[in-house]
């Protein structure tokens, strides 16, 4: 038995708290992201300061142990409103009840008696919002919502509370249709550096603006998570970064809190390696490739295979089934070269296809996606790219497929998938860099665009090969990383040795020299030691004549957009601009290169690590 059990026995009840009426009201604030105006109060109850049971946890696991949960709670709620109203606030007062209670609060008898008291106590019912918690489940949704009906009938509006954990579900927000829904800090907590919960918020987002409902982000701890949801569109939210719950809440937010709401840099959504629409390009259906093909059945000759390929000459291979199912693949051209040997025909032509086919074939569920087929490119047994493969439904002969369309398939994935995140940095490419272009433009927002390059990067690739080269690419992003507040500052990888910051940072001219001054010292690992004493390596220019290059160096060309003036420019603008200002970057000592993007006809003048 724990050490706290004996205290809880020899606590007073929670049925002679409520009598004596000892249980006391905190309030926490809701918070409006448009105008910072505290919208409402979370009403909470506490037992006696200092008692074991003075905490909800507690208090509520007693109430359990005595059967008298829903007198708990209709009492709570009653000291909400009672000093609620001795506050005098104009806000809206949020309530909370468990399906159970609220069932039973809004039924005739002794409980309807206690939901008139709240209804018609000191506070209009138009200012009350019931929130439906998770602490027992809805097991008729039906005979459940006429109680909503009742509550909304009587003026106050409804809420679910905790969204997307416990009894909140789907399914309850569908059927009640509250008006407002609570997201559950589960997904709140750390959403700026994390793409599921991000991506998770966002769908709720979406089913909120098909339902009508407003939502609440419950959890709110830090400015960068606040950021995160205003520039999502979430309408309001709750926690401890707006004010913990008091006897005396905050009348008006913290300076802090409220110059977060009010901040001019907009937020860096997190970005998952793969988006949405990368994702739904490498599971599409594998079934585009199919070929419809005829198959010859078993106990077929290779007469019949013949005559098969000599009436189809599109044919590139043809299956072979028993009943159904697929048994083998005989392929066209090995097929025939041994046709085309002196006597085959007369030797092998009344004799069983299966003498000359392959009996294992790839076999292609037609669902499969094109990703999932891209492992076939890794395998060790490569016939299928002679022989082809076959789709199957089910298990049933569906039609064939080539090897040339599945490599041509996987390209095409892959190459959109670059476009979406680049796959060797896994940083975001060019289409997520585009959108946080036009979302900073949009805004308003004053930015730098920073275009970055390495100097001597193919000498060095062409020198040390491929995968060396990976690595410095690798090193470069990992160097721009460590400068970026990854909050204000967006860093994507446009594709070979050409990354692109864009900067929100007061700071990004010293974060830029500090990237530059980093890779320039870092990269000379990359080089043997005798290249690194003889400063450089030798290689041939892009004409063949022999030439001396210098280690590889890291350029920056920047683009200041200042704020206010996104309505001038575009995203294309602004990355040609960039580029412009790459190649001066290149040429000059320093690495970096700045020009002002309100220049109709930009004078390109160095800038020793700053504007001009």
């Amino acid at each position: 038995m724990s050490a706290r059990a004996p205290l809880l026995r020899a606590a007073p009840g929670v049925g002679a708290l409520i009598a004596q009426r000892q249980l006391r009201a905190v309030f926490q604030p809701i918070v409006d992201f448009e105008n910072g105006a505290i919208l409402g109060y979370e009403g909470l109850i506490r037992g006696p300061a200092g008692s074991p049971l003075e905490s909800p946890a507690a208090l509520f696991s007693r109430a359990h142990a005595e059967g008298c949960t829903a007198a708990l709670e209709r009492e709570a709620a009653l000291t909400c409103i009672e000093a609620f109203a001795r506050l005098d606030s104009p806000a809206k007062l949020f309530l909370n009840f468990s399906a159970d209670a609220l069932r039973q609060f809004t039924e005739t008898g002794d409980a309807g008696d206690a939901a008139r008291a709240l209804f018609s106590g000191p506070i209009d019912p138009a200012r009350i919002v019931i929130e439906l918690t998770e602490q027992s489940a809805v097991d008729d949704l039906r005979d459940f919502a006429p109680v909503v009906e009742r509550l909304r009938a009587a003026g106050a509006q409804f809420a679910l509370d905790d969204y997307g954990t416990a009894n909140a579900s789907l399914s309850l927000w569908a059927r009640l249709q509250p008006d407002i829904v609570k997201i559950d800090r589960f997904f709140i907590h750390d959403i700026a550096n994390d793409p599921l919960k991000f991506e998770a918020v966002r769908a709720m987002q979406h089913f909120a603006q098909a339902s009508g409902a407003r939502l609440v982000a419950e959890g709110i701890e830090n400015a960068a998570d606040l950021i995160v949801l205003r520039d999502m569109g979430i309408a309001c939210g709750q926690g401890f970064f707006f004010g913990r719950p008091e006897t005396e809440p905050l009348r008006a937010l913290a300076p802090e809190a409220r110059e977060a709401i009010r901040a001019g840099h907009i937020a860096v959504f997190p970005e998952a390696t793969r988006s949405a629409a990368t994702q739904a390009a490498g599971t599409a259906p594998a079934e585009k490739m199919r070929v419809r093909a005829p198959a010859l059945p078993r106990h077929a000759t290779n007469n019949d295979v013949l005559e098969l390929f000599n009436s189809r000459a599109d044919l590139h291979a043809v299956a072979v089934v028993e009943g159904e199912t697929p048994v083998a693949l005989i392929n066209r051209r090995a097929f025939m070269d041994r046709y085309a040997l002196p006597y085959h025909r007369e030797l092998f032509g009344k004799k069983a296809c299966m003498q000359f086919a392959n009996a294992s074939p790839v076999l292609i569920e037609q669902t499969m996606s094109v990703e999932q087929m891209a492992t076939l490119l890794a395998s060790d047994d490569q016939r299928y790219l002679a022989d082809g493969f076959v789709f199957t439904d089910n298990g049933r002969y569906a039609g064939l497929g080539t090897g040339e369309s599945l490599v041509r398939a996987v390209t095409e994935v892959r190459i959109q998938a670059a476009r979406y995140a680049n796959p060797l940095t896994f940083l975001p490419g060019n289409i997520p860099i585009s959108s946080h272009i036009e979302r900073l433009l949009s805004h308003d927002a004053g930015f730098h665009a920073c275009y970055v390059d390495l100097n001597q990067f193919k000498p060095f690739n062409d020198q040390y090969g491929y995968w060396q080269g990976d690595e410095v690419l690798k090193f470069a992003a990992q160097v721009l990383a460590d400068v970026c507040d990854p909050t204000r500052d967006f860093l994507g990888h446009v594709g070979g040795d050409d990354f692109l910051i864009l900067f929100q940072s007061e700071s990004w001219r010293d974060l830029a020299c500090r990237a530059i001054q980093t890779f320039n010292a870092g990269a000379l690992r990359f080089y043997a030691p005798e290249d690194r004493r003889g400063g450089g390596i030798h290689g041939e220019d892009r004409h063949g004549n022999p030439t001396f290059f210098t280690f590889v160096t890291m350029a920056i060309g920047c683009v200041r957009v200042a704020p206010g003036d996104g309505a001038r420019h575009s995203s294309d603008a602004i990355a040609s601009l960039a580029a412009l200002a790459k190649r001066r970057a290149k040429q000059e000592a320093s690495g970096l290169f700045v020009i002002e993007a309100n220049e109709r006809f930009p004078t390109l003048t160095s800038v020793p690590g700053g504007d001009r």
